[in-house]
């Protein structure tokens, strides 16, 4: 789900909040070295992300900020600001060509450069968060 977080919106804040989580505290973003990545310029999206896309030659740049039960990815459209909220049990990775991100049949696929290559350890530490979500579905879903 995209929200319009260019102003603060208390309606948006809560839906995301409810999908991801809450924000790390500043004393737990220290303790995990980092929960917010360095930008990263966006190659492609899918069609229904076309709109909060710059429509002309400019680039596009996003950046991914971890929550306790998922992702928020923030795009950055002229002075507007969109975030895309993507739950753990929801998210898939991919390192192609480049690395893109998949959920809820949407996609943004970031360029393989050197911005990239500086969030190298962030992604690391995504799919780490990643397999350990997974862990407690699949423990879950042995008990039943």
């Amino acid at each position: 789900m995209i929200f319009n977080t260019t102003h603060t919106n208390k309606d948006a804040e809560t839906t995301i909040n409810d999908l991801v989580g809450a924000r790390y505290s500043f004393i737990e973003a220290i303790k995990m070295k980092g929960v917010g990545s360095k930008r990263m310029v966006v190659t492609d999206v899918s069609q229904g992300f076309k709109n909060v896309m710059n429509t002309v030659s400019d680039i596009n740049y996003a950046n991914i900020e971890i929550r306790k039960k998922g992702i928020l990815i923030h795009i950055n459209k002229g002075l507007k600001n969109f975030s895309w909220a993507i739950p753990f049990y929801q998210l898939y990775m991919y390192k192609t060509n480049g690395f893109s991100i998949h959920a809820q049949g949407n996609f943004v696929r970031f360029t393989n450069n050197k911005l990239l290559k500086e969030n190298k350890k962030f992604i690391a530490k995504l799919v780490d968060l990643k397999i350990e979500n997974n862990k407690n579905y699949e423990s879950y879903n042995t008990i039943n």
